[in-house]
């Protein structure tokens, strides 16, 4: 049996439940100590159901106040200095960031994984410039450094903010093809053609331009069903208010889902599913929905573009480009179902092709276990 101690962190206990849940099991079945550390949420009990221990931390997720950030690297290190871990796993910015700067000063081994870069990152302020330098400090001593597209890989590496021997390509977060099991499109006559967008209600995720492909395609087709699943409210600086959500749903030109703990059942249901998000790590949404069997549309940017074979499981489509995005959706519509059946299967295939989480699991395993033999 092993007897490393790893911290794990993500900046909601939501995350950490959601998508890192069947990696912390994997990690007690191999005998490691695993502590689970996050802002407190809902989520948060349940991270005991599945064996690990759990610590709050607070983190002010989206603020840039300097103190605050102080005191998160301060809060890290006291964690740290009583726990006394091994090992460090870091996801998302601040984590990534504070917590691998406490780590490396505490002599504990880092793993990071960079999800996606954010809109701070790629704006080329100065602002990004500074968290691009504060990215090359946190990742000098760094075992490893997971990155889920090329693309970020590249802009990492190209801008010389980690050494590309440390560097390795996971597939996203990986899919559970158990849990998420394929379901064929069920004919459905007299039923309207359904599209669904699953994500947080972030104006990035591509949500104004979703809403107005669908007051485009509803001139010509006022049955066609345009629905939205997610965190609305969300403290982000691009969130769409509940004003602009009631608006639309008074509109009559989407229907707002609220939020799930199952987003199973909506992707069934669903005819297509679109993430016309501005850009990604390797979303989550797009991975469970070819798993399920559904044809996609997505935008041709960073993340997005890896999770579909463009023309063959769904269609790509531009960034920030409503009339682009109506256009692919008008063309779905058009299809037979036989078509869009068979752009659901090929979907299924490359996911379990390329993103089985069984993938992602046995990398950090590997990993854990090399830090474990020195």
């Amino acid at each position: 049996m092993n007897s490393l101690r790893i911290v794990l962190c993500i900046n909601t206990s939501w995350n950490i439940f959601n998508f890192r849940s069947n990696l912390i099991r994997a990690m007690i079945r191999a005998g490691y100590d695993v502590i689970a550390v996050a802002p407190k949420d809902d989520y948060s009990e349940r991270l005991t159901a599945l064996g690990c221990r759990y610590i709050e931390l607070p983190m002010d997720n989206k603020g840039k106040h300097p103190l605050k950030d102080l005191m998160l690297f301060v809060r890290f290190c006291r964690i740290f200095l009583k726990e006394r871990p091994d090992v460090f796993l870091g996801y998302t910015v601040k984590p990534n960031v504070y917590g691998s700067l406490a780590a490396h000063l505490l002599g504990i081994k880092v793993i990071n994984n960079v999800a996606g870069l954010g809109a701070v990152f790629i704006q080329g302020s100065l602002l990004s410039r500074f968290v691009s330098g504060l990215y090359r400090l946190a990742f000098s001593r760094s075992f490893r450094v997971f990155f889920q597209n090329d693309d970020d890989l590249s802009e990492f590496v190209t801008k010389e903010l980690v050494d590309v021997n440390k560097t390795h390509r996971l597939p996203g977060s990986g899919v559970d093809l158990v849990k998420y099991g394929f379901h064929p499109l069920a004919e459905k006559p007299g039923s309207s053609f359904r599209f669904l967008l699953v994500a947080r209600m972030l104006w990035d995720k591509g949500i104004g331009e979703y809403v107005e492909a669908a007051r485009l395609i509803k001139q010509t087709h006022s049955d066609v069903e345009f629905d939205l699943l997610g965190f609305l409210d969300v403290p982000n600086p691009a969130a769409i208010s509940r004003a602009d959500m009631n608006a639309w749903v008074e509109e009559g030109v989407v229907n707002y889902l609220g939020e799930t703990d199952d987003v199973i059942p909506y992707l069934v249901e669903a005819d297509c599913i679109v993430l016309p998000s501005y850009r990604e790590g390797l979303p989550r949404t797009l991975l469970e929905a070819a798993a399920i069997g559904r044809p996609i549309i997505t935008t041709d940017t960073e993340g997005c573009r890896d999770a579909i074979d463009a023309n063959i499981t769904g269609y790509l489509v531009e960034v920030k480009n409503a009339k682009s995005l109506a256009s692919s959706m008008m063309r779905m519509i058009q299809q037979s179902i036989d078509a869009r059946q068979q752009m659901g299967k090929l979907g299924r295939n490359k996911v379990e092709r390329e993103f089985d989480e069984k993938i992602v699991i046995n990398e950090y395993m590997k990993t854990l276990d090399l830090i474990g033999k020195r």
